[in-house]
């Protein structure tokens, strides 16, 4: 940001002119929804289709907001957020919206057809939400890291509505974001484990496996005070501070013989 700034304008204008319009099952395409991925050639996660552009994620949006954030603390340039301001409020409208569709206040996703991603998340292979026992969590799904996402996008979204002299939309973002931080630490927090759920599943029960996902969360200011210390040292405890981001396995004579990285 500080030294090449540039490639933060490029990536936003182009993440803006890909800004969903519609409702689209096909690609998973939603008002104001960030795109996953474009491909050329016409084959995407959602099978052979005339579009080039996927949509099925849960993050993209909340980070697309959040990278618009940081670029102006680093160059506090206004004009660029006047520019942005429709897609701006576009992607926060589809945060509460489309995002939360059962209005619990969490951001959840659901594949739509039957051909996209199961998982939406930055772990989006179709098997990589499960409870500690090896059940695969029922979607919709609310992924822990992505609340994260969401309460940094909408502290940052204040600021930058701020700067344009819409206080009443950077208050009340201040305060959904308050609401979400304390909800969030009472929901998803598992206090034997030492860690917050990977996610909460379409019962809004605990998905009960630790993972890496909750490290990110002391990155965007969602974990309480008390919380943060013990986060981290389970995070830095040796099975899961390993080397590759979680314990390492293999079989030796029949039996599994844990290690660790020298």
């Amino acid at each position: 940001m500080p030294y090449l700034p540039d490639m933060a304008y490029g990536v936003l204008r182009n993440l803006a002119k890909y800004q969903g319009t519609e409702a689209n099952p096909i690609i998973e395409e939603e008002p104001g929804k960030i795109l996953h991925e474009i491909r050329w050639g016409g084959v995407t996660p959602a099978g052979k289709t005339p579009y080039r552009v996927y949509y099925g994620t849960v993050d993209a949006t909340p980070l697309f907001i959040i990278v618009m954030s940081e670029l102006y603390k680093w160059t506090a340039d206004k004009s660029f957020i006047e520019e942005l301001r429709d897609n701006l409020l576009r992607a926060l409208e589809w945060i509460d919206t489309y995002g939360d569709r059962d209005k619990d206040g969490y951001i959840e996703y659901q594949r739509m057809g039957g051909k996209g991603l199961e998982n939406q998340g930055w772990k989006d292979s179709w098997d990589s939400v499960r409870f500690a026992d090896g059940r695969f969590a029922e979607s919709p799904i609310a992924l822990c890291e992505v609340q994260g996402y969401v309460y940094m996008a909408k502290l940052g979204a204040a600021d930058l509505l701020a700067a344009l002299g819409e206080n009443k939309k950077a208050s009340d973002l201040r305060e959904q974001a308050a609401a979400l931080k304390r909800d969030f630490n009472r929901d998803f927090w598992i206090e034997e484990a030492g860690c917050f759920a990977e996610a909460l599943d379409k019962d809004k029960s605990q998905v009960d496996s630790v993972t890496s996902n909750a490290g990110q969360l002391l990155w965007t200011g969602i974990v309480a005070a008390d919380k943060a210390e013990i986060l981290k040292d389970r995070m830095l405890s040796p099975d899961m501070f390993s080397g590759w981001g979680g314990p390492h396995d293999e079989f030796t004579d029949g039996r599994l013989q844990r290690y660790k990285l020298s």
